[in-house]
Formats: structure tokens, sequence, C-alpha cells
């Protein structure tokens, strides 16, 4: 039997990326996932038909996150497919521009929280009615919130280090109904996000010298930390930040 049979997962941002690959590890280890997407609804219909291409079961529903009214329209949109979750991914996520501090807007800096840290917050809070008892909470953090500072990026570590208080606070207030809630934090990952320095050889060698492995993440590295911590061997895990950058910090 598969780990997560009988489960239901949600993953945000789950038509591209990361999100893709967790979405499909997680339908892998049998569980239904509600593939969610912001604006692009073809590439989560590209995801889930890759799931049930691959004998696994999942939906998609859509609702633009960084709104107000967002995780209401989010969780309207899941219950008309399903009634219930085990675990919820917050997966979705911007990265803002590259800019100075000196240069920094408010528009830019309220965009991105409004995005990375608003609507997770809310879009957990409004899913506690549907999330079971024994579910799973994962959020995607990132290593510029532990140790690694790059001044352009002052916003997004920001925005990401108010998740990982979020996430430790809410593992002692959801412990008593044995859910977990633990952040993942990526390096630099072979996606959409990093395309432009993964361009070329020398930005994609400069990438891989980070990590002790020399070699670039892949979103499926990312996404098999995330089916731990979703499955019961990870029962005795919560309010934890956990390093997912193949050492690029030591």
């Amino acid at each position: 039997m598969s780990t997560l049979t009988g489960k239901t997962a949600v993953v945000t941002g789950g038509g591209r990326g990361i999100g893709r690959a967790i979405a499909q590890r997680l339908a892998a280890d049998g569980a239904r996932v509600g593939v969610h997407f912001g604006t692009r609804a073809e590439a989560a219909e590209q995801t889930v038909h890759q799931i049930r291409e691959a004998g696994g079961s999942a939906f998609s529903f859509g609702a633009k996150l960084g709104e107000p009214g967002d995780a209401e329209r989010l969780w309207t949109a899941f219950d008309e497919h399903d009634e219930g979750v085990d675990i919820l991914v917050n997966n979705a996520g911007i990265l803002g521009s590259r800019t100075s501090f000196t240069d920094l807007t408010r528009e830019a800096y309220e965009n991105v929280f409004a995005v990375n840290t608003t609507a997770p917050v809310f879009v957990t809070q409004q899913g506690l009615s549907r999330l079971r008892d024994g579910g799973r909470i994962v959020n995607l953090s990132t290593r510029f919130t532990h140790g690694m500072r790059i001044p352009e990026l002052l916003t997004y570590a920001m925005s990401k280090a108010a998740i990982d208080a979020f996430t430790a606070t809410l593992a002692k207030d959801l412990a008593p109904r044995g859910i977990t809630v633990n952040a993942v934090g990526p390096g630099s990952v072979d996606t959409d996000m990093n395309a432009a320095r993964l361009a070329t050889p020398e930005g994609r060698a400069a990438v891989a010298a980070q990590s002790p492995f020399n070699r670039v993440a892949q979103p499926e590295d990312i996404a098999d930390i995330v089916a731990f911590l979703a499955s019961e061997d990870a029962r005795w895990v919560t309010g934890q930040w956990i390093d997912a950058t193949g050492g690029s910090m030591l």
C-alpha cells in the first residue's frame, strides 16, 4: 500500500516547478492531489494530466493569491472537489524584483508579502476547518532566512522569515490535534525562477558549485523532502525548518 493512500493533499502553485514535482510525488505516494493555480490553468491541467497518466488521482482548481479574499476563493474552489484535506503544502510564491534597499518601492514590497506571507497564513487559517486531525502542513521557505544574505532579495527573505516564525508558532498551536507544521528551505533549484541564471554553462556551473555535491538541485530533490514531512514517518517532526540546500551553507 502506498504511504498516502486515502489522503487528500493540496499544493498551492502546483502547476509548475517545485510545486509540480511535489504534486506528482504526493500522488505517486497515493494521495489525491488538488493542484492549485493562480492564473496559469493550463500548467495546472498539465500537471493533473501527468499525474493521471501515471495512475494517480488529481484535480485542478484556481484562485489568484495576493489579493483580498484569496483564501476564501481558494477553499470555495476546493470544496467543489472534496470535503476535507489531510496535507496542505503552501508552495506558491514569488521572488519579486532584485533591487537595492534604497530603490525598494512600497508597492513591490507589499506585493511580495501579499503572495508569500499573507496568502499562506490565511489559506492555512481558512483551511483548518477542512484539515483533518493528524494532518500535515508544509510551508516552502528559503535558505535566505538561514545564513545566506543577498541584499537585492531583502524583501523575499523577509517574507519567508515571517513564514518560518509562522511555522514554529503554528506547530505548537496545532499539536493537540496531531497536526505537524514544518518548513522546507531550498537553495537554487532548476525552475523558471532561476532560468536566467542557469541559461549559460558558466551560470549553471556557478550555481552547481554552491553545493558540495557540485550539481544544480532539481525540483524532485525538494519534493522528496516534502513527501517525507507529509508522511506518517515524520509524525515526530514539527515546528522545524528543514535545510534543503544540498549543503550549500556548510
